[in-house]
């Protein structure tokens, strides 16, 4: 069967997925149905009806019946998933315990849990419980050797400058945002917000690669990979939300491809030690190493240490010492003058890398 990215199927999600060719899909977001097993309707302090998830998708006669259905989805997603590719599945308590022990048996490889905190929560209208507030995401690789994408720079960056936490504070799908009929009602009980899927597909895919999303629902993946500028595959058993999500992503406009770089990540360049600079004639014993300022002074030795007044080490605990730091990266701290200019260390590297 030929895949044709940007395409939402109207079928079983299932028997969709079985068509599917083997390692097809870069990345994999998926919103399976809960499970809530409501009992009774709700209703709030004045009576009124609550409008909960009770949507025929949604029930199952029993758990074994859910485990049979969650395998069935998880097994054919790790079958077209390719080997670095990686899965998000989210959920509730009902259900995401059960659907982190089947992806664990089918030896995903789990890389971390997200707690979506919502800002404004539906309250426990009858005072019983704790207010349930959030939802978890799991994101797993398809196994443990997987070299998957994570776009830690770009997501410290888009964090101001602090390291992406995780858990994540978002509001549920509100306002314009919120998909609604003639009536005025919620078409999709359970649409989530574009904001948490732009962190998903930001953190874990590159520009042009194609994800799937097999509960694709009213089109939240579809419409923030194409604003992305990557490619979506959509599975929706339900006409409705089908329609809908055709209807809402043609009129998504994508991000012009200049502004869709993300910072490449130093760990996914090619390993240089500084001794290669040394052996490879780039750089010669006895050079002189000064910092941006050119207050600290170094000389380089023949076996890849520095030596900085009577410390010999390598270049990152040398220039830690010499600044009385507890760590340094010696490739942009240190300088050479080149055409009576300071560059770091990290130019020639680079140098070497673009050559290589």
């Amino acid at each position: 069967m030929t895949i044709i990215r940007d395409t939402i199927v109207l079928g079983d999600s299932i028997k969709e997925l079985k068509k599917i060719p083997s390692e097809t899909f870069d990345c994999i977001f998926a919103d399976p149905p809960y499970n809530l097993q409501l009992q009774n309707s709700l209703e709030r302090p004045d009576h009124s009806k609550v409008k909960a998830v009770n949507d025929e998708w949604d029930k199952f006669d029993n758990l074994k019946k859910y485990d049979e259905f969650s395998n069935s989805w998880i097994n054919e997603c790790k079958r077209i998933l390719k080997p670095n590719g990686t899965i998000w599945i989210i959920g509730t308590y009902h259900n995401i315990f059960r659907l982190g022990k089947i992806i664990q048996d089918k030896n995903f490889w789990i890389l971390n849990d997200i707690i979506w905190n919502k800002k404004n929560p539906m309250p426990n209208f009858k005072g019983t419980r704790f207010t349930n507030a959030h939802e978890t995401l799991i994101w797993a690789a398809k196994s443990k050797k997987s070299k998957y994408t994570f776009n830690y720079k770009s997501l410290k960056c888009f964090n101001d400058d602090k390291q992406m936490r995780s858990d994540w504070e978002l509001a549920l799908c509100t306002g314009n945002e919120r998909i609604k009929n003639n009536e005025g009602d919620k078409i999709h009980s359970t649409q989530k917000p574009e904001s948490l899927l732009y962190r998903v597909i930001l953190s874990s895919t590159k520009k042009d690669d194609f994800i799937l999303d097999p509960f694709f629902g009213t089109g939240t993946t579809g419409a923030v990979a194409k604003k992305l500028g990557r490619n979506y595959y959509g599975i929706e058993s339900n006409k409705q939300y089908f329609q809908t999500a055709e209807t809402r992503i043609k009129k998504i406009k994508k991000i012009d491809d200049n502004f869709l770089k993300t910072i490449e990540n130093k760990r996914n360049e090619k390993r240089i030690p500084f001794g290669y600079l040394i052996e490879s004639g780039v750089i010669e014993p006895g050079l002189k190493l000064v910092d941006a300022k050119n207050k600290i002074q170094a000389h380089v030795m023949a076996d890849g240490s520095i030596l900085y007044k009577d410390i010999t080490g390598s270049i990152h605990s040398v220039g830690a010492k010499a600044q009385g730091t507890e760590s340094c990266n010696g490739w942009s701290f240190w300088h050479i003058k080149m055409e009576n200019k300071l560059y770091p260390l990290d130019h020639l590297r680079e140098k070497i890398r673009k050559n290589n």
